[in-house]
């Protein structure tokens, strides 16, 4: 019997996984289009927050809501997709998925949540 620690055991956080559709350049910043809530796939997840990291930028205090996030292994989740919660939250995937022990059964992923015009 394989052993899976607890965060893979506890997939119970649906969440929706938007894959971008196409991009364009502003301001020499590569801006993403997704595909709409309707059409995204549902995944399973097992979410944690870390309550936001305090971030000071030009003596501007901002926090950044971080999550970390384990979920089944898909080769189609890439650092440029989204996921979006229940309640509306949505969150971009900010590093590369890493493939846990390589053996394409779960994927662990550093997530940060996207607020503004999203």
């Amino acid at each position: 019997m394989l052993y899976r620690s607890k965060s893979m055991q506890e997939l119970r956080t649906p969440v929706k996984l938007q894959k971008p559709t196409g991009n364009s350049k502003v301001n020499g910043v590569t801006r993403y289009t997704y595909e709409s809530l309707e059409t995204a796939d549902v995944i399973f997840t097992n979410w944690k927050t870390y309550g936001g990291t305090e971030n000071v930028v030009n003596g501007i205090v901002s926090i950044i809501d971080t999550a970390s996030i384990t979920t089944r292994y898909r080769p189609d989740i890439k650092a440029n997709c989204r996921l979006v919660r229940e309640d509306g939250a949505v969150y971009e995937i900010i590093s590369e998925p890493e493939n846990i022990d390589m053996a394409n059964r779960y994927l662990q992923l550093k997530c940060q949540r996207v607020k503004g015009g999203v």
